[in-house]
């Protein structure tokens, strides 16, 4: 009776926050009346229904194809390319080969390998995960690395709650031999880890520390992907645009390359991983063919990415020299997924004689649409596509160029205090519109501003482009996000209390890297010859 009226009572708060939202919200586009206003109303309603879940995600997600068009801000044609770009080709491609290492189990298996070499206690399993998908992503792109690792953690996740389901207290190891089950191999090996305590916990709290394992696991995948991804050149869009701004903006700068950016990221990441994994414990805290096959896959999807076009030394792409723009990551998973539909799952068939000996079409293969649609994350390419519309309409409507320009007050400051706050500012702005969106907005004010105050440039453009990488509120602040919320473990306000935390741990560990070791590494200290020289201005330091 108490659930039934707890239950009403919810629907009927969530059906009148459904309906004063927009009403409260309305001055907005009606009495300021400008794209802007228009813009900005969508974007809190957007806001506000995310983090309440009033309604489905995915369902908020759809409101830029609605409002936009009504306001006029974009048709119904532009707004629509927004919710199935590359990013979706890429994440159909990576669930093929995700569908293919659950099916055929090579997810378990290296789940064993791991749990074996760092052990079961939720903080080594925790920062081991971290670090090796932190690691992952400063070479490939950071979705690509998370949907890559989500697996492998789900599966040791699920048999640690099994473990604590069943309520063990310590029991003898079980041969771990790889030929057997490798699910019940990681079940025991969990058991045994555990050493007899003379107070069992009681079931109730054993879930609860599931659970709360569960959360710490799946947010420090997320985050670890957007950590390791500043680390190098071609690890996110935001850099990669950042640099193409500076070769076209100033030509003659020689500062920026592979090799002094990873000397400048490498300690920044270092940092922010081991007291992000801190915080994160504080906060929450607990073969056959086709295997090989699927293994096979993956390394060559992985080796595929990091050689594309890796930045440092030309790629395969360079093979396609007038093409080049038009081969992505997408493209390679793209690839590899479909052909998981077409190769048998157990060799060649026989069945049908000589002229089918090869290829089968009644032979099972490697992943069905049936298992690939059970697989497929719908919900997270709404989600994000929604994300993708909302930071489209932001840019069409001038809302993002109208906040960069509040800005310019800031050359009156200390430069340390200017980088601090456009830090701020641009960290705010990255959690509901895409990074590269930001940074190509902020891009353009933030290096006139240097200007203007004749500080080195690269003292403000450096600390705004890495922080367009701290995404870390929303599911919808970036794919990364949204992938591992997808799994159930955790609720958007999990994901908002970790990461006000770690958003200050970003900030502050590259406020620490630009004073300290920043400043030798790009000559921060003195204006560059490459950068304009106004009237007026001779030389100074920041």
């Amino acid at each position: 009776m108490l659930k039934k009226l707890s239950e009403a009572l919810w629907n009927y708060h969530s059906l009148l926050l459904i309906i004063l939202t927009p009403l409260l919200l309305l001055p907005l586009p009606l009495v300021i009346g400008t794209k802007e206003a228009e813009s900005g109303f969508v974007m809190l309603l957007m806001a506000i229904y995310w983090v309440t879940e009033v309604i489905p995600l995915s369902m908020t997600a759809m409101l830029p194809a609605i409002l936009f068009p009504l306001f006029g801000i974009m048709s119904s044609s532009n707004v629509a390319k927004e919710y199935f770009n590359n990013f979706h080709f890429l994440l159909v491609g990576v669930v093929c080969l995700a569908t293919s290492i659950e099916k055929w189990g090579l997810h378990r298996r290296v789940a064993l390998r791991l749990v074996t070499l760092v052990g079961v206690n939720p903080a080594w399993l925790l920062l081991g995960f971290m670090s090796g998908c932190a690691f992952l992503s400063m070479w490939v792109q950071n979705t690509s690395a998370v949907t890559m690792v989500m697996p492998i953690v789900d599966a040791v996740l699920q048999q640690i709650l099994k473990a604590h389901e069943e309520g063990y207290s310590g029991e003898d190891n079980p041969t771990l031999e790889l030929d057997g089950t490798c699910t019940d191999s990681i079940l025991y090996f969990i058991k045994a880890q555990n050493i007899i305590k003379k107070n069992v916990p009681t079931a109730s709290c054993r879930r609860r520390q599931g659970r709360m394992l569960c959360k710490a696991m799946c947010i420090g995948i997320a985050y670890s992907s957007s950590i390791g991804g500043i680390t190098t050149l071609p690890g996110t869009s935001a850099n990669l645009i950042f640099s193409e701004y500076l070769n076209q903006v100033y030509p003659d700068c020689n500062s920026i390359n592979f090799g002094n950016w990873l000397l400048l990221c490498l300690p920044i990441s270092v940092i922010m991983l081991l007291l992000t994994w801190f915080w994160l414990y504080w906060l929450f805290i607990g073969s056959d063919s086709q295997e090989i096959f699927t293994g096979v896959v993956f390394v060559v999807m992985v080796l595929l990415w990091l050689t594309r076009s890796p930045g440092f030394i030309p790629g395969w792409g360079s093979l396609f020299p007038h093409k080049s723009n038009y081969i992505t990551d997408a493209t390679v998973a793209l690839v590899l997924g479909v052909l998981l539909f077409f190769v048998p799952a157990h060799g060649p068939s026989r069945k049908y004689g000589k002229l089918n000996m090869f290829f089968s079409l009644n032979s099972e293969a490697m992943i069905s649409w049936k298992e690939f649609q059970a697989s497929m994350p719908w919900q997270v390419a709404l989600l994000v596509g929604g994300g993708f519309a909302l930071a489209k309409g932001a840019e069409e409507s001038g809302l993002s160029l109208w906040v960069a320009r509040l800005m310019t007050p800031l050359g009156d400051l200390p430069v340390l205090a200017t980088v601090t706050i456009a830090c701020l500012i641009v960290t705010t702005l990255t959690e509901v519109t895409s990074n590269a969106a930001t940074i190509t907005i902020f891009l353009p004010i933030l290096s006139p501003l240097a200007e203007a105050i004749h500080v080195n440039p690269l003292y403000i453009l450096i600390p705004a482009t890495l922080c367009t990488s701290f995404s870390f509120l929303l599911p919808v602040s970036n794919p990364p996000n949204a992938v591992v919320y997808a799994y159930g473990h955790i609720t958007i306000m999990d994901m908002v209390k970790a990461g006000l935390g770690v958003n200050m741990i970003g900030v502050l560990a590259l406020l620490l890297a630009i004073a300290t070791w920043g400043i030798p590494l790009f000559s921060l200290d003195t204006y560059p010859e490459w950068a304009p020289t106004l009237p007026g201005f001779n030389s100074t330091t920041p």
